[in-house]
């Protein structure tokens, strides 16, 4: 199933929000209405909270089945949570916006190249799952040019065939060129997907939507 969506009336709800098949982080401040419509879409419990002070919590965390990763300087500001026994990670390095800079299921990761050796070690013992240094389309922030499921995976058109060849081999799923919001290359940003659904921004175009659910159904 997949339908158009808005949080705090924005087309690019993949900033405010992080979805795994059983919960979604979500910002403190995002709407009742909202709130409700997506937990029974998706089919997920939802976690609220701020990171950083800030409700852009998709932009600001990574997650799979097995863990939970934050940027390092929030450590003591977000209070313990329920997130479906996870490892959590507050990752100290210069590199901070987790959400943007990963990629992950629970085979694989894929990470910004300019994290340190020690963070990489560290998110591998998070999620659990070989972590592999690169770019999508020549992009570092990886997580923010593509969205993955258990059946699928979009990436931005700059993507070539050998990068998608590339992504299929160690991610074990089909990888399709997307696009939503009318046009943007910034999937992380305006598409929110897990086994049970797939939200888009209100501007994806109908084309675009069928793209979307062709690759991630």
């Amino acid at each position: 199933m997949i339908r158009k969506f808005s949080i705090l009336k924005s087309d690019f709800i993949g900033i405010y929000a992080r979805v795994q098949d059983d919960i979604a982080l979500l910002p403190g401040n995002i709407e009742e209405e909202v709130e409700a419509e997506l937990v029974k879409f998706l089919d997920v419990r939802p976690v609220k909270l701020f990171v950083e002070n800030s409700y852009l919590v998709g932009s600001l965390t990574a997650m799979n089945s097995h863990g939970v990763i934050f940027p390092g300087t929030t450590e003591n500001t977000i209070e313990p949570l329920d997130l479906g026994g996870r490892k959590v990670l507050f990752l100290k390095d210069k590199i901070n916006a987790v959400g943007n800079d990963i990629v992950t299921s629970d085979r694989c990761a894929l990470v910004h190249k300019n994290f340190s050796s020690r963070a990489v070690r560290e998110i591998q013992d998070t999620l659990d799952v070989e972590v592999v240094k690169g770019t999508i389309g020549g992009i570092k922030t990886v997580g923010s040019v593509s969205v993955i499921t258990k059946k699928g995976m979009i990436v931005t058109p700059s993507a070539d065939e050998d990068e998608m060849k590339f992504l299929s081999d160690i991610f074990k799923v089909q990888v399709k060129q997307a696009t939503a919001n009318f046009g943007s290359m910034y999937l992380g940003a305006s598409v929110i997907a897990n086994a049970h659904g797939i939200l888009v921004g209100e501007a994806t175009t109908p084309i675009e939507i069928g793209r979307i659910e062709d690759a991630l159904v």
